[in-house]
């Protein structure tokens, strides 16, 4: 059975780079070393979701890619989703909506936990270094290895408590 590690299941892989440059090739070396090629589309894709600092869906990424380069398919976002999330660029947030949400990771060194809107999906994260200890603590406790966490708070936020007033 393959292991998973809690870097890999919620978190990003270690410290990503932070020099625009050093996660640009960190990002090829990857498409590389799994015989994926480095191409224009992914690089837009990438370009995209380097400067993108909320929330967004794949139809999001989709329209904003689509403004870099016009030749970007639905297709190519959603097969490029699950590269960005192996690499650790992204990480997938779900609200228990029909759409998942994905996040930049590159600007986070702690676990992230989400304060999500019940009424309108708002997502803020929060950082939450506590998880990581107690994750870890809860599964050596009961035998077993930790293969993912998240935790998040479900809440109004105050624009939807004003509008229902």
């Amino acid at each position: 059975m393959k292991k998973t590690t809690l870097a890999s299941a919620s978190q990003p892989p270690q410290t990503p780079p932070r020099n625009p440059e050093e996660i640009r090739k960190a990002f090829t070396s990857f498409l590389a070393a799994r015989g994926l090629r480095v191409t224009g589309q992914r690089l837009a894709i990438f370009k995209v979701v380097e400067a993108r600092t909320t929330h967004f869906t794949a139809e999001d990424l989709f329209d904003e890619v689509r403004r870099v380069d016009s030749s970007v398919s639905r297709a190519t976002i959603y097969r490029s989703l699950p590269i960005l999330i192996g690499n650790g660029l992204i990480r997938e947030v779900d609200v228990g909506r029909e759409q998942k949400y994905y996040v930049n990771t590159l600007r986070q060194n702690t676990f992230q936990a989400q304060l999500v809107c019940q009424d309108c999906d708002k997502i803020i994260e929060v950082d939450a270094p506590f998880m990581d200890w107690y994750g870890k603590t809860l599964a050596a406790k009961h035998d077993m290895e930790l293969a993912s966490q998240r935790l998040q708070v479900l809440a109004h936020c105050r624009d939807c408590i004003e509008k229902i007033k």
